[in-house]
């Protein structure tokens, strides 16, 4: 009774949220109309060229993105690879996979559509058997593992499926939303209403890879299958 007494509240505080942003924009829009409507064909104009300058640099920034390699999921031959991967680009995520771990491919799956969405980030995959340098410098401990690099450093990591709702089922979508709460990719939802848990209230502490050392080149797996 209780905790359906907080889930009650805690919706009619998002449903209040919620109405004052919309008024918030709906105020902002009308006054954007307003200023328009005041317009000379000077500032018309004026106001044109600015949004074909802003629309042409968009333009050019997603050139340099495709030349880059965004906007497809690729796999990289080595860790050598990775370095120059990570400089080239602001925001890049990695799936550190393992061919006979079921759960690499389940990710495979939701890191090609992402990368097509978010040209704005780099996705790659690097096989862990052929980065063992690299994976015991990251600590990668658990497979599959998403390392989450913004201007060259490894600023968090998204290890087995944990923070994903803990199932092999997650969607795209939850995905999406994790790699937002991490600003690896320009998330354009409410990164305080996981996909997955839409209807209840939780925190946003996600599972941190420890940081301890390898003990040869095995890796934990997070799939039941392997």
């Amino acid at each position: 009774m209780e905790a359906q007494t907080s889930v009650d509240m805690f919706s009619k505080v998002l449903e209040n949220q919620l109405l004052q942003t919309t008024k918030l924009v709906e105020e902002r829009l009308d006054a954007e109309i307003q200023k328009m409507d005041q317009m000379d064909e000077d500032e018309l104009e004026l106001l044109k060229e600015k949004r074909l300058k802003a629309l042409k640099k968009t333009q050019q920034q997603k050139q340099e993105w495709l030349s880059k390699g965004h906007g497809e999921y690729r796999e990289i031959p080595s860790e050598r690879d990775f370095f120059q991967e990570v400089k080239e680009s602001k925001n890049v995520v990695c799936h550190f996979y393992r061919d006979s771990t079921f759960r690499c491919k389940i990710l495979d799956k939701h890191l090609a559509i992402l990368c097509k969405k978010h040209l704005e980030t780099k996705f790659l995959k690097l096989n862990v058997e052929k980065a063992p340098f690299l994976c015991e410098r990251l600590k990668i401990k658990i497979i599959p593992t998403l390392a989450l690099v913004k201007d060259g450093k490894t600023q968090d990591y998204v290890a087995g499926f944990t923070d994903l709702g803990n199932t092999d089922d997650f969607s795209t979508e939850t995905l999406e939303w994790r790699l937002g709460c991490s600003d690896i990719i320009n998330y354009s939802g409410n990164l305080m209403e996981p996909p997955f848990q839409s209807q209840k209230k939780i925190g946003t502490n996600f599972t941190k890879l420890e940081k301890k050392t390898i003990r040869g080149k095995k890796y934990d797996s997070d799939s039941d299958d392997d």
